[in-house]
């Protein structure tokens, strides 16, 4: 819909300037209004198509760059302006005019060998490790001499990508997750309601700018994905509420067409329109920025007439409380984008149990490939900030999500959600004292890397951030003047590396082949072991978590194998912060079942403490 609908760059009998195309079947009038003619609504008057409900016009020698609205009377007699649906670039705020912008003109992308590399990859057996990231508040400008010349806050596209790109390679990230880029009024909604589906917010820059971003991170095999948001837009004037003077883009029906949880409106997925407007917004970006996936923001909020709402009887045709024409949209939508790109990534925020997220629609799913997994993300947090003595009341939140990690293809998530309002920074969820949220959190971190599922970690996680982000300023980047934080941002690029070259923690992720369990009841001690599995039979990895204060010496767990073990990563390590308590040793097996093994071994584990061994097969072992 985007070649046709917009403002379009053209010539028409050998005459330069811009078709005006626009959806507004209810107006009475429409006329073109923008700084090339003083916002004067009786200058350029739009001709209606009334069977389609199009509006029209050809401005001639209209250059870009023109700053314009549609000026639209309803049948009311109502007039109000209305920034273009199809916008490619947009007035930054708080200005709210859409620009005349061609955003087909040529790219110099060199991006082709990452492209071809994706098409040929196989997400689910791959390892991801998500750096979740609002570029408003990553880094900014404030006046240090390398911001825009404008005197903007943020820093440009072109910029942050010479800035974020080498800190991903540093810091071992496998993709970056970027919070709503899609042209939004209010800084303090970080980008989740919306005006502008096809316009990449101006805030850093244009969208040439932006593909400078894309295109650096994949010539550094950094992947890009993007949050976009289909189930509901901002009311704001100048948007797609009411939008010829009638709900439009919205259900007619109030209960329906208002989301009271945001003090927004939902979209109406009955209209084919509304429906081939979201669905070409998500191709544009694929198609034109060549990101690599997108995360679907509040599906639950799509699948359910009455999620987190007051209860109102809603039901749809056959009696139920699901959304019909939402559960055909998103089938359309991941069907349609599985078509025309290879390989994308494309992650559902799904806070419910509906089945299947993750199933191809021919099989009955939804046909999404990952889901965020927010049961585990919800059962940890609330378990790291017990405090060890109480956490054997609660053992349970350890291992509960065991019992469902193959049910769909889950990415792990340590998002920006779980640390504002009052919800406390992730270092700061951490119970116990300064050193022990710091020993606690290495701790998680590692579990979480040994847990089945993809990686995602929003910023700040990696330096040990102790206020909550802030979207109005940039990262505490001053705390890594401190050893503990900067510890802790060593400890995040080596685990991240060690993550990545090992194929037991990510090829069998979505399988229960890749997971055993080796002691899961252990509530006293709270100490959790378990294996990670590659293909290779012979490659397994045993991983040790230690969630209380105490040392455990010569402590024994069960093995599969009757061969050496080597410790290969210990998030007590000196240079992460720890009090390097470790098994420096080859570790020899006994022949003595335990744990329901065959064979045990001997370790020592430090207080707070995950570590991980794996076999070493040189040599048969005579006992």
């Amino acid at each position: 819909m985007y070649r046709e609908f917009g403002a379009h760059l053209t010539t028409i009998n050998g005459i330069p300037g811009v078709l005006f195309n626009l959806w507004a079947p209810n107006a009475i009038k429409v006329s073109v209004v923008g700084d090339f003619n003083d916002w004067n609504g009786k200058l350029h008057y739009m001709t209606k198509d009334f069977e389609r409900g199009v509006w029209t016009l050809f401005i001639p020698n209209l250059k870009e760059g023109a700053t314009y609205k549609y000026m639209i009377a309803g049948k009311n007699q109502n007039i109000f302006l209305k920034s273009d649906p199809f916008a490619f670039f947009s007035e930054v705020r708080p200005n709210t005019a859409s620009i005349v912008y061609d955003p087909f003109k040529e790219f110099p992308w060199e991006d082709n060998t990452w492209l071809e590399d994706r098409a040929k990859s196989n997400f689910q057996e791959k390892p991801i490790s998500i750096y979740e990231i609002h570029l408003g508040s990553w880094k900014r400008n404030y006046n240090r001499g390398d911001g825009p010349e404008d005197g903007s806050e943020f820093l440009n596209y072109r910029q942050i990508a010479d800035k974020l790109v080498p800190y991903i390679l540093e810091t071992g990230f496998t993709h970056i997750e970027i919070l709503p880029l899609t042209e939004h009024p209010l800084d303090a909604s970080w980008g989740y309601q919306g005006v502008g589906y096809f316009s990449i917010t101006s805030r850093y820059g244009t969208p040439e700018d932006f593909k400078y971003l894309v295109n650096e991170c994949h010539k550094a095999g950094i992947g890009v994905i993007l949050d976009w948001v289909p189930g509901h837009f901002c009311k704001d004037a100048h948007g797609l509420y009411r939008f010829d003077g009638t709900p439009l883009f919205e259900y007619k029906n109030k209960l329906l067409g208002e989301n009271p949880v945001w003090g927004t409106a939902n979209f109406d997925l009955t209209k084919p329109f509304v429906k081939n407007f979201l669905i070409s917004s998500a191709t544009f970006l694929f198609e034109l920025f060549h990101i690599d996936g997108i995360r679907v923001d509040a599906v639950s909020n799509l699948l359910y007439l009455e999620y987190a709402r007051e209860k109102t009887g809603l039901r749809n045709a056959v009696g139920g409380d699901t959304n019909l024409e939402a559960i055909d949209f998103l089938k359309t939508l991941n069907e349609t984008i599985f078509k025309l790109y290879k390989n994308p990534l494309i992650i559902a925020e799904e806070a419910t149990s509906w089945p299947m997220v993750t199933a191809p629609t021919y099989d009955g799913g939804l046909g999404f490939n990952f889901k965020w997994n927010m049961g585990w993300m919800n059962d940890m947090l609330r378990y790291m900030s017990l405090t060890p003595c109480e956490r054997e009341k609660y053992h349970n939140l350890l291992t509960f999500s065991l019992m469902y990690a193959f049910s769909e293809n889950f990415i792990l998530s340590l998002s920006h959600d779980e640390v504002v309002h009052g919800k406390k920074s992730l270092l700061d969820k951490m119970s116990g004292d300064y050193i022990q949220k710091f020993d606690s959190l290495r701790m998680f971190y590692a579990f979480m890397i040994g847990h089945p599922g993809k990686k995602l970690l929003f910023m700040g996680g990696e330096i040990g951030q102790f206020i909550e982000w802030r979207y109005y300023e940039e990262l505490e980047w001053n705390l890594l003047k401190y050893p503990q934080h900067d510890s802790i941002k060593t400890y995040v690029s080596h685990l991240n590396n060690f993550y990545k070259e090992q194929n037991s923690l990510w090829e069998l992720d979505s399988s229960p082949e890749g997971f055993e369990w080796i002691n899961h009841k252990n509530h006293s001690q709270k100490i959790i072991s378990f294996l990670r599995k590659s293909k290779n039979p012979d490659d397994f990895i045993l991983v040790i978590c230690n969630f209380t204060k105490n040392e455990y010496i010569n402590h024994h767990i069960g093995v599969p194998r009757m061969t050496e073990y080597v410790e290969i990563f210990n998030s007590d390590q000196d240079i992460f912060g720890g009090g390097n308590h470790i098994n420096s040793e080859v570790i020899k097996p006994l022949n003595r079942e335990l744990d329901n093994q065959p064979f045990s071994i001997a370790i020592n584990i430090a207080p707070l403490c995950t570590l991980f061994l794996k076999p070493v097969f040189k040599k048969k072992i005579t006992i």
